[in-house]
């Protein structure tokens, strides 16, 4: 098994916590619970990591995603701590440790401000999220592994509480990022993210290649 994402959120912000919430299959997160991402290869292994990570503690998953490649399960508790043990559990049952993640690496990182009116409409019918508005500034991010997207979201809304979350996607090749605000804002976003990501990267130490 190939050790893809593992991703630790500390506490999830409102606005993607409530995104989280609309999209998820199983147990619905709210603001301020710790979150943990985990994506591996080949897909069926998710399973496995299911089973290993909810017999620990009282954790709870909001979705399990089984694709021929890949396999993402992410799951949630009010306690840090039980979140962390499943995480290192898994690990452990694996013969893992974090320098078997695979380090996140950007793809794209775009900033389009004044956002024309048809554009935004285009874009406002593919999206979970809050709407982006005529005028505004959009960040977008593109990310691999995809999972990455979640860390680069909370970072972001964590620092600039005002930006507004359009979207993100954290399945597939590829994960993207959406946000949406004031030119200042949007730049402000996309320095946390980046931040975010390289300070993840950096704490890995492990392998860096292609999907």
């Amino acid at each position: 098994m190939e050790l893809r994402s593992y991703v630790y959120l500390d506490r999830l912000q409102p606005q993607l916590a409530a995104l989280m919430a609309k999209t998820a299959m199983g147990d619905i997160p709210v603001e301020g619970m710790a979150s943990l991402w985990i994506e591996v290869m080949p897909g069926v292994e998710i399973n496995r990591v299911a089973d290993i990570a909810l017999k620990q503690t009282e954790v709870r998953p909001s979705r399990q995603i089984e694709e021929r490649e890949f396999g993402i399960l992410e799951f949630h508790s009010f306690s840090q701590e039980e979140v962390q043990n499943s995480g290192q559990k898994v690990l452990d049952q694996f013969g893992l440790t974090m320098k078997d993640v695979r380090r996140p690496e950007i793809l794209s990182s775009q900033i389009i401000t004044g956002v024309n009116p048809y554009h935004a409409q285009v874009l406002n019918r593919d999206r979970y999220g809050n709407m982006i508005l005529p005028g505004e500034s959009l960040f977008i991010l593109e990310v691999q592994p995809a999972v990455n997207s979640a860390l680069a979201a909370n970072a972001a809304e964590k620092a600039i509480g005002s930006i507004r979350l359009i979207d993100f996607r954290p399945r597939g090749v590829y994960g993207r990022l959406y946000m949406s605000g004031t030119e200042a804002q949007a730049k402000a976003a996309e320095s946390a993210a980046v931040e975010a990501l390289e300070s993840h990267a950096s704490s890995l130490g492990g392998r860096k290649g292609k999907s």
